[in-house]
């Protein structure tokens, strides 16, 4: 997921707090890239930053972590709850450990 550098932290810990980042025996394992998110809020959003019809550019952070299958939905709740965007991309990839 992408996330404004601002709230990068709390979502982070949120995750992490419900069972992301786990990998052996270490907890709030993930990697960061800073970036530049842009976005235009169209008639019926309503941004947490930025206005109506206007394109924003905002540090953003994208933060990838793994996740077990049984926490994902626990995960997801916590980072909708935390993440202060109306829409929130995230991308669940799966992995195959050997």
């Amino acid at each position: 997921y992408t996330v404004p550098l601002s709230h990068a932290d709390a979502v982070r810990e949120a995750i992490g707090k419900a069972g992301a980042g786990k990998s052996g025996n270490y907890s709030l394992c993930s990697f960061s890239t800073k970036g530049i998110g842009r976005f235009r809020p169209e008639p019926g959003a309503h941004p947490h930053i930025g206005e109506i019809g206007k394109l924003e550019e905002v540090d953003e952070e994208r933060v990838e972590c793994q996740v077990a299958p049984e926490v994902i939905d626990d995960v997801i709740a916590a980072l909708k709850r935390t993440h202060p965007y109306e829409e929130i991309v995230y991308d669940l990839y799966p992995l195959e450990v050997r």
